[in-house]
């Protein structure tokens, strides 16, 4: 009989450990999971440990990564492998595969995002074609297994964490990451967090109905532009609400109308397509910013941040995203609100709803 993990796995940035390990122990209690966070600071990655009678494919279903604010990977997996001989690393590993009955079409080896962990990649190099012709050899590596992925999560040269993941419930990036290139044209570096959010929250099937040149958006706290420059690369019209300079470039295509006027009170025109927002401020003034637009319909979609404390990070999410929750319930506006610690967001997390009418 094979082997069942009992280990859910979730990789983070580094530092935001504490965060995800709470927004973990909140969730799971709320779906009736029983487990606990084993956690290491600055490790870029969260083991969530089930009681032994809870499979973890339970868990991984009842709560799918989209779902999480602060994970960048969602994987079932085994406790760590520890003190692998440095003459023969594979052995353990392929007897684990074995042992657990997986099938799976690809193999993909990872490190937390720190740079000691980099240092693997010479080691992950050297193990790829004789990792992988061991295990086609014993039929857990083949065609047709249903999308599922292996993947070896190597923290040491002699540490690795066995885990798997499943089409429609992972991120399809090594290590969950979108790494963008920074269009030398663009007025800031901020602009690869609003074209990462557009990657996250919308299918890209959906880019040419949601974001196309037919299209007016609002940019509250705009200036330099560099939001306003993802509208302007996808054809939209777009009101930029700052008391700042924008950038002339941006200014000289014709569709940027540059309002300097104060963000908070600004009312737009018209109903627009887009509402997004970068503004340095408490999140909750924001909430209150973006929930009078939405409770208005002033926007069909809005991606904002929401800058975070120090401390209880999630905690404060929780908050705000509940709030926002429960006005729009009480005002009868039917959304769809998603929320992702993204990969170019630092001390923030990217919010985004859709008005359902």
């Amino acid at each position: 009989m094979p082997v069942c993990p009992h280990e859910w796995l979730l990789y983070c940035r580094p530092g935001f450990e504490k965060d995800l390990s709470a927004e973990l122990s909140e969730k799971a209690a709320h779906v009736g999971q029983v487990g606990y966070p084993i956690a290491a600071a600055g490790s870029g990655h969260v083991r969530f440990v089930l009681d032994p009678a809870t499979p973890a494919n339970d868990v991984h279903r009842s709560l799918p990564l989209e779902a999480l604010v602060f994970a960048r990977q969602s994987l079932v997996a085994f406790p760590p492998l520890e003190g692998l001989p440095r003459d023969d690393r594979l052995t353990a590993i392929v007897e684990l595969v074995v042992a657990s009955g997986w099938s799976f079409e690809e193999v993909w080896q990872e490190t937390p995002d720190t740079n000691e962990e980099k240092a693997l990649a010479g080691l992950m190099k050297a193990l790829r074609k004789p990792l992988e012709s061991t295990l086609k050899k014993r039929g857990a590596l083949r065609r047709k297994a249903g999308g599922r992925r292996l993947h070896l999560y190597w923290t040491a040269g002699d540490r690795v964490q066995l885990a798997i993941s499943f089409p429609g419930n992972r991120a399809e990036h090594l290590d969950g990451i979108w790494r963008l290139k920074f269009p030398r044209e663009a007025p800031s570096r901020s602009t690869l967090k609003l074209e990462e959010a557009w990657h996250v929250f919308v299918p890209r099937d959906a880019w040419p109905t949601r974001l196309n040149d037919a299209m007016q958006a609002a940019d509250l706290g705009a200036a330099p532009g560099g939001w306003t420059y993802q509208l302007v690369r996808q054809g939209m019209y777009v009101y930029a609400i700052d008391n700042g300079p924008m950038d002339a470039t941006l200014m000289a295509t014709g569709q940027v109308e540059h309002l300097r006027e104060d963000a908070f009170v600004w009312e737009p025109p018209m109903r627009l397509d887009w509402l997004v927002c970068d503004i340095v401020d408490k999140p909750m003034r924001v909430i209150d910013m973006v929930e009078r637009w939405l409770i208005k319909r002033w926007c069909r979609e809005a991606i904002f941040n929401l800058k975070l404390p120090m401390k209880k990070r999630w905690e404060e999410v929780a908050r705000c995203l509940t709030r926002l929750e429960e006005s729009l319930h009480r005002a009868g506006v039917r959304a769809q609100i998603r929320a992702r610690h993204l990969y170019h967001d630092r001390e923030e997390v990217t919010v985004h709803v859709v008005l359902q009418d």
